[in-house]
């Protein structure tokens, strides 16, 4: 039995400049953190039961990998060549498409527990990119390389997409008192609206050309994010934050809605000082900051609006920053039968 922990991340300044489309012609930067909600994967040898099974939210037992309708598990095993006597179950702390990268969180938790099941240890690195082979070339998700990225390594890291697919790695270091102010001050609110990040990026990479020089800033203002965050300034955070979202607004038509606007108009007139939609857009979380005794003022705001539009799920999400990345937290070895 293996047990895989992956977490899931915020993104703050220059999502979307990961995208190959931008990051061939111009360097592309996202910087990021990690959070105590996860992604954990039950990877289970089956000597004695010749077939592949998975638990998700559906279960499938199959003869052959190829007979999945898991894409991203099924093109893993056929890559590794995986064919059958194995069981696995995912289980998260939040639903999918919610915007905090799950996606990639599972699948750099599943590349780094296969390759345990057979024998190999990845790095932080080499994870990052197996899932990146995995979601971008293999099944051809239209996606960039920050989430992965950010499950492999953990914590507080600016990620630097070069020309040549390379990405740089630079750790930012925040000490305890500037992070616990930071985490005091975030609310993350859950709209209750799920949604596909290809559905969303399709639009936006079409249209890279035009909005160059709008990822160009996007990209550039990762170093004043960072600087900002050094020196726990937390009204020049969110003026950032809320920068950013309007330029990414700009990106394309299906990246907000007449309810997401409303959602988050809502909470700048309740007391946030700025935020932003997390992920690629169209749903999912809405991340803001604002004073600590403004929360409840703005979370009840926010959830009377999403009741009225009947979305049930909509929730207050409580989270911590975490400095951990994707691990195997659990590896026993079967003995042979």
């Amino acid at each position: 039995m293996i047990l895989v922990r992956a977490p899931l991340r915020i993104s703050f300044v220059g999502g979307g400049t990961d995208l190959p489309d931008f990051y061939h012609k111009s360097p592309g930067r996202v910087i990021s953190a990690t959070i105590d909600k996860f992604v954990f994967l039950a990877i289970n040898p089956t000597p004695m039961i010749n077939k592949i099974s998975l638990r998700y939210s559906v279960s499938e037992t199959v003869d052959r990998p190829d007979q999945l309708q898991h894409t991203r598990v099924k093109a893993a095993l056929l890559d590794l060549g995986i064919h059958n006597n194995l069981e696995i179950g995912s289980f998260a702390a939040l639903p999918a498409k919610t915007g905090l990268g799950s996606s990639s969180s599972f699948s750099v938790g599943l590349m780094k527990g296969l390759n345990a099941y057979l024998g190999k240890k990845l790095t932080k690195e080499e994870a990052a990119e197996a899932a990146c082979r995995l979601e971008i070339d293999l099944v051809g998700e239209p996606i960039g390389k920050q989430d992965q990225y950010a499950a492999a390594f953990g914590s507080f890291n600016i990620f630097q997409f070069n020309p040549d697919d390379s990405v740089a790695v630079e750790p930012v270091y925040l000490d305890y008192k500037k992070q616990a102010l930071l985490q005091d001050h975030f609310l993350l609110f859950f709209t209750g609206i799920t949604r596909a990040a290809a559905t969303v990026l399709g639009q936006q990479k079409s249209k890279i050309g035009e909005n160059f020089e709008t990822y160009k800033k996007m990209a550039d203002s990762v170093f004043d994010f960072k600087k900002l965050l050094l020196v726990g300034d937390v009204k020049g955070m969110a003026d950032m934050l809320h920068e950013g979202w309007l330029r990414k607004k700009s990106l394309a038509t299906n990246v907000s809605s007449s309810l997401i606007d409303v959602l988050y108009e809502t909470g700048l007139q309740n007391g946030a000082l700025g935020g932003k939609i997390l992920g690629a857009g169209g749903g999912g979380c809405i991340l803001f900051l604002a004073p600590p005794e403004k929360h409840e003022i703005i979370f009840r705001a926010l959830k009377d609006i999403t009741e009225r539009a009947g979305l049930t799920e909509s929730a207050r999400i409580p989270f911590k920053f975490v400095h951990s990345g994707t691990d195997v937290l659990f590896h026993h070895s079967h003995q042979s039968i």
